[in-house]
């Protein structure tokens, strides 16, 4: 299969870029190019130019996506699943739990893993069922050969726009019947105001922050916590310079966040079986913007081995079982979106 990357862009449409790739160090000067990174961001050449390109409405994405499929309803391929070991989590959890007693944390973030065996291997497929969701979901998707990730994040990391610096804190979840509980929860409100003011506090030398409301971000069958956040950049910042000063968020990374916490977060995340690429950025650049989101809520794919992850923010406040129950509805939530 050939290389395929695409990315829903803020306006309606879907960038769709097509290998062979060219990979750099630094965005080019003009053009197109997708931004794809590991968690720790660690490549050396983040940058990935597409032979070719084009931009089509968001709504025809899933189709130009659909390879031999194209045009026709095809029936999910039928996946086996197998339950994230809850030992694993709970060391990891009580780890974390001692380290916020000592202060060496206020907040991280720990990720499970559920791992699943298709019948058949995904091909396309999956590309265009990420490809097919509705906003305030933005669908992002890369193969090569047999092996990819696709998913439908609801977090956007940042876009710059004629020198406007878009983002957002999204944290706090909960089932969407249950919206009027999260709207008092102390523990769900408080995770949430870490992630809303280390924002601002990340953003305030470089431009005028405007905080917005803190709402509720509505997802089918799960809600979250949102409050966007706008900056007026009074300098001239570079793609690269903006990621790294917002990757990771509180609401994927640790807070505090140092090379050390940063270093035994990726340690937890690496012994609970994560994908390197879980929670990091994926981004483009075109018509002279950068948008970027947060690879969550998606697959991770090699032949017909499917993984899921999720994450779940840790506070002094959080209770194992129910920090278990809401990974859980955050993997049934990407089953449901991909019909798996």
């Amino acid at each position: 299969m050939e290389e395929l990357a695409f990315l829903d862009l803020p306006d309606g449409r879907t960038l769709i870029g097509r290998g062979p790739f060219t990979r750099r160090e630094s965005a080019p000067d003009g053009g197109v190019a997708f931004y794809r990174n590991d968690f720790g961001l660690t490549s050396p050449a983040p940058w990935w130019v597409p032979g070719d390109w084009e931009i089509v409405p968001r709504g025809e994405a899933a189709d130009f996506l659909g390879g031999a499929d194209h045009g026709r309803e095809v029936a999910p391929p039928v996946c086996h699943w197998e339950a994230p070991d809850a030992s694993a989590f709970a060391a990891v959890f009580q780890e974390i739990s001692a380290a916020i007693r000592t202060g060496a944390f206020e907040k991280t973030v720990p990720v499970v893993v559920e791992r699943g065996l298709l019948e058949e291997t995904p091909g396309r497929w999956l590309l265009a069922m990420a490809a097919a969701s509705d906003a305030p979901l933005t669908g992002y998707g890369f193969c090569s050969g047999n092996e990819g990730f696709a998913g439908a994040s609801p977090e956007g990391l940042l876009s710059v726009t004629g020198g406007v610096l878009k983002t957002m804190a999204l944290a706090g979840t909960a089932r969407t019947e249950e919206r009027d509980v999260l709207e008092v929860d102390e523990k769900e409100i408080r995770e949430h105001e870490y992630v809303a003011q280390s924002l601002v506090s990340k953003l305030s030398d470089i431009g005028h922050v405007r905080r917005g409301p803190r709402g509720i971000m509505e997802l089918r069958s799960i809600v979250h916590f949102h409050t966007p956040i706008e900056v007026d950049l009074t300098g001239s910042e570079t793609p690269e310079s903006l990621v790294r000063r917002l990757h990771p968020t509180p609401a994927l990374g640790p807070l505090p966040r140092t090379l050390g916490t940063m270093d035994q977060l990726i340690s937890w995340r690496r012994r609970l079986g994560t994908p390197m690429e879980f929670g990091a950025p994926f981004g483009a650049m075109v018509d002279g913007a950068f948008h970027a989101i947060v690879m969550i809520r998606g697959l991770w794919w090699r032949g017909t081995e499917l993984l899921l992850p999720a994450g779940c923010g840790v506070i002094e406040a959080s209770r194992l079982v129910n920090e278990w129950r809401e990974l859980r509805l955050k993997r049934e939530a990407v089953k449901a979106r991909f019909g798996l």
